[in-house]
Order: structure tokens, then sequence, then C-alpha cells
């Protein structure tokens, strides 16, 4: 009888090589044109690779003196495939109606690169085998469909990261005789970091809010979002979660309603991303229930919850926005005394079963069904339309007037998220209620920020209203804030000197507050102080001061001003002739929105408004 004697056979790539890989790649992304256009996002990017460099030096000189031997397997699990390619999905379709999306795209790369790096390094350095498969994808992806920083702060994206990387290796527990995870790796980190953001109130500094805004623009955003779930629900039998989550909102919204004749969630009944949050962000297998009782508790608190940090985060004054990402893990921690819960009384039931039990797979099935129906009835019934009451601030303003005053900050939040939009009519109504402050609260500055809005964007009466602001008390109250070193108010103040709104003109007064405003942090405060250098309106004419304005208000994402740097270098104006810099900052221009830069155009002047 013969013998065969089975030797491992090599990897492709030794381990040691394919460590010191992922920081080679994800210092390539380095060179990208976005990133080199920004010394802080580049920042980021060279600290996190010198982050893998160094733990990778730590690593082999670990394994150099302990002689030890590291492998590394190809594993692919279902679940670390499945999820990935249907939240690629998510994003292909809300990217094309928020357009901040896909030229996002490499810095999603460079935090998968990050994560595979971090988790393969971490791994090695407290045993030799390292299970390469898909598993930090769904990681980035789901982490990014809730939370982004903003590219100067983008650091704390490579730490949030770390944190739900570090959070899978080291924080566990024994689950049914496996050693596994707590914590769902994405909702670990966006708990805590969403906890700093609210207690430093610095928001500001990521794209939280417009993430979760931006998800409700796709049309069927819904629909494709349901249809994605039950992707995930046929796998890997967590139908469950979703359906007690959604039915809890479903009541609890029907509830409010009925009894108030309002709409809990102001535009919505389920906001866009909650509902997202019901499908891809509380049904992680690993660390949600596996019983059925487990599974319907776990969803219900999860929709309960969100619904209650609505309400409560309003009433702190906290963006509202992160109610759905600061129950998971306190749900994780759950699961094992659900479970048990969930056994004992599936043990005491046994004998009143009739018939031959259900499968698993059969009871996944009618889960299923039930979920279907329950979605059906949503839609049919214009639960989860687009077209909803609340969008409208004619409803709020009506039910404001009837006396609710939590009705007139639904209002106002209304009006300013339309005029956000660059709607000049929502623009000036805002702007007159805050100034007359009869059905809500009298803020001038705000009202003269509105107001001014409202005029840039066309509105004749925003002009008159405007000047009337500025006549009665508004110059008094933007130079006040001016002077306590708010930029927006600068940049208005110098904006009315410029062309005489309400004030006598002062063209070099104008050139001082554009100067305030942005010294105060107002990127278009620079890029109007740049463009009075460049026509020299108020100021003697000069090129390379304009340049040096443009170059800072380019930096802080100011499209208009990117192109006017890029039309200075193409002429080779207060700078050397650089085409390829004009290049790139055409490019800039044209990422951030403005399409006129999109072919390197030069339609707009340097004697435009920038």
């Amino acid at each position: 009888m013969t013998t065969r004697q089975t030797r491992r056979r090599p990897p492709p790539l030794p381990p040691l090589r394919l460590a010191f890989l992922f920081p080679l790649l994800l210092a390539s992304v380095a060179f990208l044109p976005r990133v080199t256009a920004n010394r802080w996002l580049a920042g980021s990017l060279w600290g996190a690779v010198s982050l893998l460099v160094l733990f990778y030096g730590v690593l082999r000189r670990q394994v150099a003196r302990t002689q030890r031997t590291l492998h590394y397997q190809c594993v692919a699990i279902p679940v670390h495939y499945v999820q990935p390619l249907l939240q690629v999905c998510i994003y292909a379709y809300w990217g094309w109606y928020w357009r901040e999306v896909y030229p996002y795209v490499p810095l999603l790369i460079a935090q998968l690169l990050f994560a595979y790096g971090l988790d393969m390094l971490v791994c090695w350095s407290r045993r030799d085998t390292w299970i390469l498969g898909f598993g930090p994808m769904p990681i980035i992806l789901s982490t990014n469909l809730f939370l982004w920083f903003k590219d100067e702060w983008f650091f704390l994206q490579f730490l949030l990261i770390a944190v739900g990387v570090l959070g899978k290796e080291f924080v566990r527990w024994t689950r049914d005789g496996r050693y596994t995870h707590i914590f769902n790796p994405s909702a670990l980190p966006l708990f805590l970091f969403s906890l700093v953001l609210i207690a430093t109130h610095s928001t500001s500094i990521s794209w939280a809010e417009e993430v979760a805004t931006t998800l409700t623009r796709p049309t069927y955003i819904y629909l494709q979002i349901f249809l994605v779930g039950l992707v995930v629900q046929a796998l890997f039998s967590v139908t469950l979660v979703t359906l007690a989550a959604a039915l809890a909102l479903y009541t609890l919204n029907v509830l409010y309603t009925g009894s108030t004749g309002l709409y809990y969630f102001v535009d919505t009944n389920i906001p866009a991303a909650v509902f997202l949050g019901v499908h891809l962000l509380v049904t992680d297998p690993a660390t949600s229930p596996r019983t059925t009782l487990g599974k319907l508790v776990f969803g219900g608190v999860y929709g309960a919850a969100v619904f209650g940090l609505y309400d409560l985060l309003g009433w702190l004054g906290a963006p509202r926005f992160y109610d759905k990402l600061l129950c998971v893990p306190v749900l994780n921690l759950s699961v094992r005394w659900l479970d048990r819960l969930g056994d004992a009384l599936a043990t005491r039931c046994r004998p009143l079963r009739l018939g031959r039990p259900w499968s698993p797979r059969q009871r996944n099935l009618a889960h299923m069904a039930l979920w279907v129906a329950l979605f059906v009835a949503m839609m049919s019934t214009d639960f989860l339309s687009k077209a909803h009451p609340g969008s409208d601030p004619a409803f709020w303003l009506r039910a404001c007037e009837a006396g609710n005053t939590h009705s007139c900050q639904n209002w106002v939040r209304m009006l300013s998220g339309v005029c956000n939009r660059d709607s000049a009519t929502a623009c000036d109504e805002l702007g007159q209620a805050l100034h007359a402050g009869r059905l809500v609260p009298r803020a001038p500055r705000e009202a003269g920020i509105n107001l001014s809005r409202a005029c840039d964007l066309g509105l004749r009466e925003g002009c008159v209203h405007l000047r009337a602001f500025v006549q009665e008390d508004g110059e008094r109250v933007l130079r006040q804030a001016c002077e306590q070193k708010d930029g927006t108010s600068c940049l208005i103040l110098g904006s009315l000197y410029a062309h005489g709104l309400g004030v006598t003109p002062d063209a070099a007064r104008a050139v001082l507050l554009f100067h305030q405003a942005c010294t105060y942090g107002s990127m278009l405060g620079c890029g109007q102080l740049g463009a009075s250098h460049a026509r020299g309106e108020g100021t003697v004419l000069d090129y390379a001061k304009a340049m040096a304005s443009f170059e800072q208000a380019c930096r802080g994402n100011h499209a208009l001003s990117c192109m006017h740097a890029a039309t200075m270098y193409r002429r080779g104006l207060g700078v050397p002739q650089d085409n390829a810099q004009a290049r790139q900052r055409f490019r800039q221009a044209c990422t951030l929105g403005l399409q006129s830069a999109c072919q390197g155009s030069e339609s707009a002047t340097l004697v435009g408004q920038p």
C-alpha cells in the first residue's frame, strides 16, 4: 500500500511581501489629483501609510527574533462577499443622484487597503495564520454608508476604520462554543465616533448630515434597499430582525400621526438612512441573535430605540440623524441573553407543537413572505412614498400657525433645507420669518444670511428685503457678528459695501471685510478677496495676491476659485505659466460640481464673481 506525503504548497506571494504590498498600494492613492491638491488629505494618506510601514517593521523584527513561520489562507465566506456586492449597488444608485459619491470611490479604496493591511498585521502579531478573504469589505462599505469625514479631517476616517478592525480582534467573548467578536465591526466605531461628534458639537467636520439626507434623493431608494435586503435575508436568515424593526417603526409612526395629525420624522415616515440601517447595519449574522424570539426582540427594540432617540437627540439639541447609529452596540451586548431566553421558550413550547416542524429554511421563507406583505402594504398606502405631505414647508406652517410650537421648528428646518438646494423663494421666506420673529424666535444674523442668499440667487424681492433689513438694524448685527470672528457675516457685509446695497458703497472697506472673512474661515470670502485683487477694486491690482487667495479658497473646496486659479496658471498671471497645474485645478473644479470647468473652459473670467 503506497502512502502519499502531502506538502503545503508555498503561497504565490510570501507573507511578509504581501504585508508590505498594502501600504505600497495605499501610497499610490496618495498621488491622485484629489489628494495632491489638498495637503491635509495627503497628510492623512501618508500618515496611514507610515503607520502600516511602522507596524510592518515591528512585525518583521518580531518574526526574525522568534523564528515564527507566517501563513495565510484564501477563504471566501459568503456573507463577506455577498454584502459588498449589494452595498456597491446602493453606492451606484445613490451616486447617480448625489455626485459626491463617485469622486469618493478612490478614498473608499484607500480605506479598504488600510483595513486589509492593518487586519493582516494585527492578526500576524498575535498568531501565525491570517485569513485572506473579503472580510474587511463589508466593514468599510457599511461604515461609509453612514459616516464620512471631510478631506481636511480624513485622518479620522482611518482612525474610524482602525477602531472597527481592532474591536473585532480584541473585544470578544465565547458564544455558542465559539470565541468570536461581540460588536458589529461597523456599528462599534460608528457608535463611538457619533458620541464624540455629538459631545464636541463637531458634526460639521464630517459629511454625516449630507450622507443621511441625500440617501432620500434616488427615486426608488426604498425599493432598491428592500430588494437588496431580500438577498441578504434569503441567504443568511436575518429576516425577522428587519421585519420586527420595520414593524415597530410602522406601528409607532401610525400611532403618533393618528394622535397628533403630524409626522414624527418630519418629511418622511421612515428616513431612507434608517431603512438602510434596518437592512444592512443591524442584521450582521455574527452579532445578532439566532433564535426566533431573540431576532424579534432584537429588531423590535432597534426600531423602537431609533424612534425614541430621534426625539431625545432633538431635545438635547444634537443632530437627529445619529439615531440609527447609537443603539446597535448596546443591542449586540444582549444577544447571548436573548438567545438563552429564546432557547428556554422553545424548550417550554415544544410539547405544544402539532404536526411536522418546519426546517430553518422553511421558517425563513415564511418570515420573508410576511416582510414582503408588510413592505407592499407600506408602499401601496404611500407610507414610504417620496411625495410625503411633511416635505412641504406649507404643511408645517399651517400647523405652526395653529399653535404647535414644535411644528414651527420643523417649518424653519424644512425651509432651510429647501433654501440649501438653491431655492431663492425659500431663502427669502426664511429670512423674513427670522427677521420678524413672529412665529419663531428672532434671529437677525441668520435672517441676514438667508436674505443675502436669496438676493445672490437672483430674487429681486430678496434684494429688496435685504436692503430693508440692512437699513433697519442689519448692518449693526452683521458688524457685531463679524467682530466676533464670524466669517459669513464679514463676507455678507463686504458684499453689501461692494455693491452699495443698503449702505454707502466703499470698495476699500469691502476688501478689508473680505480679508476678515477669509481669515475667519469663509472660503467664499477668500474667493472674493482674490477677485478684488485681480480686478484692482478697492485695492491695487495684484495678480500674485489674487492667486494666493484663489489657491486658499480652492483648498477649501470652493469650485469657482479653483477655476480662476486654473485660468491664472494657464495665462501665467501672478505665477509662472503651468498648463499641468491648470489642468489639475480645472479637474478639481469639475469634481466639485462646476460643469463649465469640466472641459477646461475659461468662460468664467477673472472679473466674474468667484
